[in-house]
């Protein structure tokens, strides 16, 4: 037996259509096994508050072992991650294919989808938050009434949106947009727009996943991407057949990840099919369509094909820089940057690549922030939670606010906003603006204000 794997780490497909995956009787045995290895190593107490809250629950049972704690008592641990991955990424020494076997996020994956099966529900107002498309397209015809009413400043919506929904007071909450990215992209398709004559990347072409923030939320970093790609000579489609479904894995709704999936994938492939490469545009999107996609459904050609055939966004001008390099005409930006690496870009295991990105812009100044924002989803959103996700973040905003730089970008848009609101909450009297790295490359090239 070996003490930590020296190999690349591997993870197995998500049984979810097996009915033991469902059983609670072989879940507790596989939570007992898993949560006896933590227990005795302990390399991920400062990750997250789950392992924490297993930790502290160990050392104040009777025996200080695993073995008196009531199975009934592991709820808090479950419910602490937020699926961030860093643990199997980072930390354990004992990920497939070591044979402890240990996949902590997809054990929280399925207790929580054992449980909701048990329950006959899934937890009700994040599965209404998850609906991520339903309540775009319904907030955008009123997006000032909607953006009226989930300011953090409105005294009278926000205390009865906390006591109704459960949605913490504090929390910033995202803006609606009427004119969505894909509403935005469809005139821009009509005017045209001509690359430079010696643009270097002429013959690429790409179809980028609008996404659900971006769409609905952040239609800016959509256009900032489509300037960028066509100053360098991309031809770009935007293509929006529905969300990936992070919302609903977050949930353990596994059955509605692959019913996504599914659609998406099939979509998505008849770009493939014309030669387009894939583009998301936010990290939790890439993670679903390159890694967990394949594992929820493993025998889906469409999935797996794309799979092959994604780019982060970042990761795909860096490809262009590398293989054909960038328009010139780049010029620095002022007043430096501070990437924070999202959590869902750094496990795509592709690198920093937004930071590597941003490098590329002449005399700019880029520091790196690699520690969890502590958002996670709706974890960042409930009143229940958001105590613990500003805790988690907190050594990421401190970092951020250290660096002095005057913007901060990040590949998650959630991380970013919850960090703006973390550094605020810590009193420092400058915020950064929350940038997404491409918006910073295309004001590089003069493309943005």
């Amino acid at each position: 037996m070996k003490e930590g794997s020296t190999e690349a780490p591997i993870r197995h497909p998500i049984d979810w259509q097996n009915p033991e995956f469902y059983d609670l009787d072989k879940l507790d045995e596989e939570i007992r096994r898993v949560f006896d290895i933590c227990h005795t190593c302990r390399r991920c107490f400062n990750l997250c508050d789950s392992f924490p809250r297993l930790f502290d629950l160990i050392d104040a049972s009777p025996t200080e072992e695993l073995d008196s704690v009531k199975s009934e008592d592991f709820v808090p641990v479950v419910e602490a991650c937020t699926l961030c991955d860093m643990c199997f990424m980072t930390k354990c020494p004992y990920v497939p294919p070591h044979e402890f076997n240990i996949d902590f996020p997809h054990l929280m994956l399925r207790y929580r989808a054992a449980t909701a099966k048990r329950d006959g529900h899934f937890p009700f107002v994040p599965s209404q938050l998850g609906q991520t498309d339903r309540n775009g397209k319904l907030a955008a015809p009123v997006a000032g009434l909607a953006n009226w009413g989930s300011s953090r400043s409105n005294k009278l919506t926000r205390p009865l949106l906390e006591s109704v929904a459960g949605i913490d007071a504090r929390v910033e909450l995202p803006k609606f947009y009427g004119k969505t990215f894909t509403m935005r992209a469809k005139a821009q398709d009509r005017t045209g727009e001509a690359a430079p004559k010696d643009a270097p990347a002429k013959g690429r072409k790409a179809a980028l996943f609008a996404t659900c923030f971006v769409n609905y939320n952040n239609p800016q970093v959509g256009e900032a991407a489509r300037k960028v790609l066509a100053h360098n000579g991309v031809e770009t489609v935007v293509a929006y057949p529905g969300c990936c479904g992070m919302p609903f894995l977050e949930q353990g709704n596994l059955a509605k990840v692959a019913e996504q999936a599914e659609k998406v994938a099939r979509d998505m492939c008849e770009w493939i099919d014309k030669g387009y490469d894939i583009i998301t545009l936010t990290a939790s999107c890439g993670l679903m369509f390159k890694f967990e996609w394949p594992l929820v459904l493993p025998d889906n050609e469409h999935v797996q094909k794309l799979s092959r055939a994604t780019y982060d966004i970042d990761e795909y001008v860096v490809d262009i820089a590398k293989k054909e390099g960038l328009a010139p005409g780049m010029k620095p930006v002022e007043g430096g940057v501070t990437a924070h690496l999202a959590c869902h870009a750094r496990a795509q295991n592709m690198g920093p690549k937004s930071a590597e990105m941003m490098r590329l812009i002449p005399g700019i100044q880029v520091d790196v922030v690699e520690r969890c924002s502590g958002h996670g989803g709706t974890f960042g959103v409930m009143k229940e939670t958001f105590e613990t996700a500003m805790k988690v973040g907190k050594p990421a905003a401190r970092n951020v606010a250290k660096t002095g730089n005057k913007y901060l970008t990040s590949d998650c848009p959630l991380a970013g906003k919850h960090l703006v609101q973390e550094i605020e909450e810590l009193g420092e009297p400058q915020r950064p603006q929350m940038q997404h790295p491409i918006e910073i490359m295309a004001r590089s090239w003069g493309l943005i204000d």
